[in-house]
């Protein structure tokens, strides 16, 4: 045990932590520490002029317009918005699920640029498997999988598959989204919040830096989706993950460390890349 600087008993390891966050401060005041504001500072995610529009039997529907944006690693972006806006588009931009019709989208990994569009189709369900989970509303767990498969099933999907290590990984998610007593059993016999913390461990299967939720509370009540919030929160201040929600709840703004309002299809003004800069500011 040893005495901290407000007089209060610590043990190593919260002294450990505590010269951690010390040493950090003091590189941010040193001129070595420019190279790594500079760095953060680099989005993980940058959106340019994207857009989207649907042919349809009444002519064309334009679903995103012109929409740019930037998302800082160790975000937690919550886009808001009725239905209809956009929101759902938007997302399925950012993962590559549907196709563009203009802009570009990149992802920043392993200090490459990436760009999510200029992948075929079957080169970007590979990697959007291997790198960024998608978390669902309806959950879409398979009905005939144990929940312990349901996880397992993206790491043999992405060729991540390894019996064991595959099971221990399975294991140790439910644990994460305290479930684990539950392991064997089929998802009809857990209720609906608990279906939607197995999406969220399915989502973490492979580890990826990224998770898109789309109205992961939607379908919840209060109290359930409390509990979901809980475990983003964790994610992206324990794990350092990058989560991007989208909601129709506006009550929910505030619990994210950036919102963002979308109508229309599009961003409302001032709300991209500068609050981008302010937010990264503020994780400084």
């Amino acid at each position: 045990m040893w005495v901290g600087v407000d007089g209060h008993l610590e043990d190593d390891r919260q002294l450990v932590k505590r010269m951690s966050f010390v040493m950090r401060r003091f590189a941010l005041n040193c001129p070595m520490a420019v190279k790594s504001s500079i760095i953060m500072t680099t989005p993980l995610i940058e959106l340019n002029n994207v857009s989207k529009t649907y042919s349809t039997a009444a002519g064309d529907f334009v679903a995103l317009k012109n929409v740019n944006l930037k998302v800082g690693g160790g975000e937690f972006l919550g886009i808001v918005g009725k239905s209809g806006a956009g929101k759902s588009t938007l997302l399925n931009m950012i993962n590559g699920v549907d196709e563009l019709t203009s802009g570009e989208v990149f992802v920043y990994t392993d200090g490459k640029k990436l760009s999510v569009h200029d992948m075929g189709e079957d080169a970007r369900a590979l990697w959007r498997g291997q790198n960024m989970g998608v978390v669902y509303q309806s959950f879409q767990l398979l009905p005939m999988l144990t929940l312990l498969e349901n996880i397992m099933l993206p790491m043999d999907l992405s060729n991540n598959f390894h019996p064991r290590k595959s099971r221990d990984r399975a294991l140790e998610l439910l644990q994460l989204v305290e479930l684990e007593e539950h392991a064997y059993k089929l998802p009809a016999f857990i209720s609906g919040g608990q279906q939607q913390r197995v999406a969220i461990a399915r989502a973490l299967a492979n580890d990826p830096q990224i998770l898109v939720a789309d109205e992961p509370t939607g379908s919840l009540d209060s109290l359930t989706a409390d509990h979901i919030f809980e475990v983003f929160e964790r994610l992206v201040n324990d794990q350092d993950k990058t989560i991007i929600m989208v909601t129709h709840d506006m009550g929910l703004a505030s619990r994210f460390s950036r919102s963002l309002t979308i109508a229309d299809g599009e961003l409302l003004d001032g709300q991209d890349d500068s609050n981008f800069d302010k937010t990264i500011a503020r994780r400084r």
